[in-house]
């Protein structure tokens, strides 16, 4: 038995409203392109009193940051009935909250970089003390946002405040990370297996809003793996960019099997990954609902790994419906 009707719902009430109409339109025209029945709701609240229209076999998620990859949009459908792509409302809450993550990953005992959190209700001096404990430079993050929206970076303690005042307008609390300098790295999840990785070289000097959907410099290389005997006797990576150790590999993509596996994610997602000049790799996020645009990474691992984008959006359209045939309590009768 295989779902026909597939509903992509997309836009929505976040910042990242624009880049969710990209990923739908995409989306649909892929699922379209599969030979689903497919309608478009262009969310614009959180009811979504379209979805009592019509049949709907499965919901393809495409919304992006808050009521989209936060388990608010999921836990509606669950009331609703509707199967949906992705991870659960647990799952989509824990991800979606950067704290919450990184707390995860430290009881599963999987390596992130040190950080603390601080409050816009606290003084500056305050927080600067706070911050002094990780130690210069720092990535500042607001909690709960995507696509890198509100994030920089601090190398200098004088420019603290112009860091913090920006992180704060999306809200009271923020992440400050201890700055890791190296290679970014990204791996994608489909079906609970790791897909072959993807390195990202931003021309700005980190992967920002700006870098992601602005900036036609940066690049993204399919990894290859390399011989492990390219090290020099510090252990610090001689491997030009685009290349990783087979064990490296491995390890990278495991790690990020992992973590997908601790936050409950299913179906999908995209783990991203920093790698410094001592080849150890720190996880940075898990997200459950990765950009489905020409310029997103899960679909370019996916196509290294032989998956076109229809049969990408298919496959996940197929998870789910699969996942709601399983999640059908049995009916037992007498």
């Amino acid at each position: 038995m295989k779902p026909k009707n597939v509903v992509v719902l997309m836009g929505g009430v976040s910042p990242e409203r624009e880049i969710s109409l990209r990923s739908g339109n995409a989306v649909a025209k892929a699922l379209t392109d599969a030979g689903f029945r497919v309608s478009i709701i262009d969310v614009k609240d959180e009811k979504i009193e379209e979805l009592d229209q019509g049949e709907r076999d499965v919901a393809f998620i495409a919304l992006h940051g808050y009521f989209g990859e936060d388990g608010g949009v999921q836990q509606l459908l669950e009331s609703k009935g509707i199967p949906y792509t992705g991870s659960g409302v647990q799952a989509s809450k824990l991800a979606m909250d950067k704290l919450a993550t990184k707390i995860c990953f430290v009881e599963a005992g999987l390596k992130t970089p040190d950080y603390v959190t601080v409050t816009e209700f606290q003084e500056l001096n305050e927080i600067q003390r706070e911050i002094m404990r990780i130690g210069m430079p720092v990535v500042l993050k607001p909690i709960r946002n995507g696509s890198s929206i509100g994030i920089s970076i601090v190398k200098d303690i004088g420019d603290l405040y112009i860091g913090l005042k920006k992180a704060f307008e999306f809200g009271y609390e923020v992440l400050v990370e201890k700055y890791i300098k190296g290679r970014e790295l990204t791996v994608g999840i489909l079906d609970d297996r790791a897909l072959p990785i993807i390195e990202v070289r931003p021309a700005m000097e980190f992967f920002n809003y700006d870098a992601k959907y602005k900036d036609n410099r940066t690049e993204y290389l399919t990894v290859e793996k390399a011989g492990d005997q390219h090290g020099n006797e510090s252990g610090i990576s001689h491997f030009k960019t685009g290349f990783l150790p087979s064990s490296l590999y491995a390890e990278a993509q495991e790690l990020a099997l992992h973590a997908h596996r601790v936050l409950g994610c299913r179906g999908f997602s995209r783990v991203d990954i920093l790698m410094d000049g001592m080849n150890a790799l720190y996880l940075l996020e898990v997200n459950t609902i990765p950009g489905f645009t020409e310029k997103s990474l899960l679909p370019k691992a996916a196509k290294a790994a032989g998956i076109s984008f229809s049969s990408l959006c298919e496959k996940i359209v197929d998870l789910a419906f699969q996942n709601a045939l399983v999640s059908v309590p049995e009916i037992i009768q007498h």
